[in-house]
C-alpha cells in the first residue's frame, strides 16, 4: 500500500491552514498532499477594505500559497467534480484538458461565493468584494470616476460618475464602504472642479439593521455614524433594477450610478451541487462535530462550505466567518492526522469571543466578550486582532510597515485603471 494522498480542494482559510498544519504534524514520508486552487494565493479578506482604500500594499493581504506550503504540492486550478465513491476529483488546470486526480483522504475547502439575484443589470454593471483583484478594481474605478466628474461638463454624466453604490449591510458592505467613501472623500482635496460633498454614497440593506454580528444597538450606532458622515442608509429596502447603470429602489428612489458594488451575502460552491455528498438545504456539506462528512468515510469540510455543529450553541450552526474556519481548519488538521495514526477523533468547540469592525480611518464598531466599543478604540481592536490573524510572520511585518509609513505619509490616491488596459496604447500606434 503506497502513501496517503490527501486532496484539500480549496487554498481559502481552511484549505491553507489545514495545509500549513498538516505539514508541521505529519511525519516525512506519512502522506502527501496536495492543494487545489484556481488562485495561486490565499487572501485575507478581513484587510481587503484596506487594500482598496490604500491603507494597505494590496501585496500584502495575499499569501503566496507555493511559498508557504514548501511541503504540500500546489495546483492552480479548479475543482469542478467530486465523485467520492471512486476517491476522485476532477480538475480544470489553467490551461489543456480536465482532468481526474485520486485521492485517499478529501477536505472540501471550496468555501462560499457571492449570492446574486436575477435582478434586470446586475450581472451587466455590478461589482463584486471578495477577492484582491474586486478590491483594486473597485479603488482604480472610484478614483477614475472623480477624474471622469472633473473632465466633463456635462452635469447629468458628473452626478453619475459621483454616485457609489453599495447594496448589503453586512461586514463585507459596510466596512468596503466606509474605507472607500474615506479615501474618495479625501481624494476630493486634488480636484479643484469637485468638493467632498459632491460625492453621494448609498447603502442598501434589505432588512431593518445592519452589521447583525456586533448587536442591535451598535448597528444602530452605525447607521448613525454613517449617516453623520452624509452617508445615505436605506434600511428594509430593496436593488430592484439597474440597467444601464439606472438603480431603482423599493423605496420608490431611481437614479444613475456609475458604481454598483454587491455584497448581499454569499452561498455554498455550486460545485458541491454536482458532488455524491450529503449537501443540506442550503448547499453545504452536512457535518459531524469532528468535521468528517455526514455519513461518509474519508472525507473532511469546514468553513463556509460546511454545516458544522456549533456545540457551544447547542441545536445551531457554526456562522460563517473567519474566526471559526480559522480554528475549525486546526481541528481538522489534527483530526486527520489521528484518523491517519489509528486515535481517536476530537469534537469542534468554540465559544464566539465576539465582532468587531472598521468605519474607515480611526473609527469603528467592536462587542468582544459582551463588551462594546465604538471610534477609536473599536478601529484600534479591529486592526491588532485582524493583524494577529494574518498568517506568516513576513506578511505581519508589512502590514506594519504599511501603517507605520502612513502616519508620515499622506494616503496614496492614484488610479491605476489603466492597467486594466495595457495595449491600448501600443494598438492605438499601430492604426
Amino acid at each position: 500500500m503506497g502513501v496517503p494522498h490527501i486532496v484539500i480542494a480549496g487554498g481559502g482559510y481552511v484549505g491553507m491552514y489545514t495545509a500549513l498544519d498538516l505539514q508541521k504534524k505529519l511525519h516525512r514520508g506519512e502522506a502527501r498532499v496536495t492543494v487545489i486552487d484556481p488562485r495561486s494565493t490565499m487572501t485575507y479578506q478581513p484587510f481587503l477594505p484596506e487594500a482598496a482604500a490604500g491603507s494597505l500594499e494590496p501585496r500584502h493581504v495575499v499569501v503566496p500559497l507555493r511559498r508557504t506550503l514548501k511541503g504540500c504540492d500546489v495546483l492552480t486550478a479548479r475543482v469542478v467534480g467530486i465523485d467520492h465513491q471512486r476517491r476522485t476529483v476532477t480538475v480544470d488546470p489553467c490551461a489543456g484538458e480536465t482532468y481526474e486526480l485520486r485521492y485517499d483522504e478529501l477536505v472540501v475547502a471550496l468555501g462560499s461565493v457571492a449570492r446574486t439575484l436575477p435582478i434586470p443589470g446586475l450581472k451587466e454593471v455590478g461589482m463584486g468584494f471578495k477577492q484582491i483583484e474586486e478590491a483594486i478594481s473597485l479603488r482604480n474605478h472610484v478614483l477614475d470616476r472623480l477624474d471622469v466628474a472633473t473632465s466633463t461638463v456635462d452635469a447629468a454624466v458628473r452626478q453619475q460618475a459621483l454616485t457609489f453604490v453599495f447594496v448589503g449591510g453586512g461586514y463585507a458592505g459596510v466596512e468596503a464602504l466606509a474605507e472607500i467613501e474615506d479615501m474618495a472623500r479625501y481624494a476630493t482635496r486634488y480636484y479643484e472642479t469637485i468638493a467632498a460633498d459632491d460625492l453621494r454614497f448609498v447603502l442598501v440593506e434589505a432588512t431593518g439593521r445592519i452589521l447583525p454580528e456586533v448587536g442591535e444597538d451598535m448597528g444602530r450606532y452605525t447607521v448613525a455614524r454613517l449617516r453623520e458622515r452624509g452617508i445615505e442608509v436605506k434600511l428594509d429596502t430593496l436593488l430592484k433594477s439597474a440597467t444601464d447603470h439606472h438603480i431603482v429602489l423599493s423605496d420608490g428612489d431611481e437614479f444613475d450610478a456609475d458604481t454598483l458594488v454587491w455584497t448581499a451575502g454569499v452561498k455554498a460552491n455550486p460545485v458541491l451541487a454536482t458532488s455524491d455528498l450529503p449537501l443540506d438545504d442550503k448547499g453545504r456539506l452536512k457535518a459531524l462535530a469532528n468535521l468528517t462528512v455526514e455519513g461518509v468515510d474519508h472525507a473532511w469540510t469546514a468553513g463556509d462550505n460546511g454545516a458544522v455543529p456549533d456545540l457551544a450553541n447547542p441545536g445551531k450552526l457554526c456562522t460563517p466567518s473567519a474566526q471559526h474556519a480559522v480554528r475549525q481548519a486546526h481541528v481538522l488538521a489534527a483530526n486527520l492526522v489521528r484518523s491517519l495514526r489509528g486515535e481517536p477523533l476530537q469534537d469542534y468547540r468554540h465559544k464566539h469571543v465576539g465582532s468587531v469592525a472598521s468605519l474607515g480611518l480611526h473609527q469603528g464598531v467592536a462587542q468582544v466578550y459582551g463588551i462594546k466599543l465604538k471610534g477609536l478604540p473599536a478601529w484600534f481592536m479591529h486592526r491588532t486582532y485582524h493583524l494577529s490573524r494574518m498568517p506568516t510572520l513576513s506578511k505581519k511585518f508589512r502590514v506594519v510597515a504599511d501603517w507605520t509609513l502612513a502616519l508620515f505619509f499622506r494616503r496614496e490616491v492614484v488610479s491605476l485603471g489603466s492597467l486594466h488596459t495595457p495595449r491600448d496604447d501600443f494598438d492605438r500606434a499601430n492604426t
